[in-house]
């Protein structure tokens, strides 16, 4: 991909996070210095010394994006980004930071990069996720963009679900399970990995499927293609169940409501880090 000429950077930033506001202002000042835009998202401007703006604009009018916080914090802009396929560069001031690679010692010394150009981009694949409601009214659609997965769990009343599984057009599973996790390969460390997923190199074009404590002990995490669209079906009556999306979006899904899933028409254009994923890995799940 051709990188993109800089004018506009825009800085969004972990919420009641102090050291993620500092951070925020040296960086502001830095990119000012260099006779360019400073933005933030104005819901976390304060102390900030940059144009606030609503996220949505930022993400239309930036040129490239440096998030300061925790994976959390950067899924909830990437999700908003990526029709623009606009770069970001995640500053880790969160927990485990699969994501957010960058510490705050490299923070400078990564955005210089960036600036002289001296960056590789890595495209995540994304989830475009489509609710249809058991009316059959076409108008009554759902619609969600998830980077990391989608989720369907158990309603309110906790009672397992009943899920009928077609991918590409063909059945596929019958689960009966607390829940179903379908997640990109960028999600492959977060919910899908505690359900038992594997760890799928961010770079393939496939998607995983783990069921989340199923009652037949057969049903195992799959690895499908990416090309293949995910069709699924809440089937006894009773049994609402939640859609969640990066763990952020959620909408309630009933009987016979269809869930269909399939790589997202934009991509997620995330900045390298220095340190290559064998090395996150091992750091961050301590493999030694």
């Amino acid at each position: 991909m051709p990188k993109r000429t800089i004018k506009s950077i825009g800085l969004v930033i972990k919420r009641n996070q102090p050291q993620a506001t500092a951070l925020a202002q040296k960086l502001a000042h830095h990119i000012r210095a260099r006779r360019l835009v400073a933005l933030v998202e104005s819901e976390n401007s304060a102390g900030v010394d940059a144009e606030p703006i609503s996220r949505e604009a930022l993400a239309e009018r930036a040129d490239f994006i440096v998030v300061l916080g925790g994976d959390g914090t950067l899924l909830g802009v990437a999700r908003v980004a990526a029709a623009r396929g606009t770069p970001i560069l995640g500053i880790n001031l969160g927990g485990l930071g699969f994501l957010t690679q960058v510490t705050i010692e490299e923070s400078m010394q990564a955005l210089d990069r960036v600036l002289q150009g001296d960056y590789e981009v890595d495209r995540r694949i994304t989830l475009d996720v489509v609710v249809q409601r058991a009316t059959h009214d076409l108008r009554r659609l759902d619609r969600f963009v998830a980077v990391n997965d989608v989720v369907l769990n158990r309603g309110p009343l906790g009672r397992m679900l009943h899920l009928e599984v077609h991918a590409n057009g063909l059945p596929f599973c019958t689960y009966r399970a607390d829940g179903l996790i379908i997640s990109t390969p960028t999600g492959s460390t977060a919910y899908a990995l505690s359900a038992g997923g594997p760890i799928i190199y961010p770079t393939l074009g496939v998607v995983v499927l783990a069921p989340i404590c199923p009652h037949t002990l057969s049903n195992r995490p799959v690895v499908l293609p990416d090309t293949f669209e995910i069709e699924i079906h809440v089937r006894v009556s009773d049994h609402d169940a939640t859609l969640t999306v990066d763990g952020q979006e959620s909408s309630m899904v009933g009987a016979e409501d269809a869930i269909r899933v399939k790589r997202g028409s934009h991509g997620v254009s995330l900045v390298r880090s220095e340190h290559g994923y064998f090395e996150v890995w091992r750091n961050k799940l301590h493999w030694g």
